[in-house]
């Protein structure tokens, strides 16, 4: 049986505060951010990173720490982190 190992990764102090001052000058409430994990298979060498969630204006955005991209509804929809607050006005 196949053991998996989930570790939360918490939100870089940078992409936090890029979020918050994005939504701040766009007049948004603070956005709703769930920190994305680690999942690790024990015994192997296979892991998976998932995204920190952010939902701003009931729009799910993904965003992973140290990255200039970021993605809207699932992984194959990318952007850069530049054009964010195109997207959320």
């Amino acid at each position: 049986m196949l053991r998996i190992i989930k570790k939360e990764i918490n939100i870089s102090k940078e992409l936090y505060s890029k979020l918050e001052w994005i939504c701040r000058f766009n007049g948004i409430d603070k956005p709703q951010i769930t920190n994305g994990c680690l999942r690790m298979i024990e015994n192997t060498n296979l892991a998976y990173v998932e995204p920190h969630r952010v939902i701003i204006r009931n729009r799910l955005y993904l965003f992973f720490n140290e990255h200039d991209y970021f993605y809207v509804q699932n992984l194959t929809n990318k952007y850069p982190l530049s054009k964010l607050q195109d997207y959320i006005t």
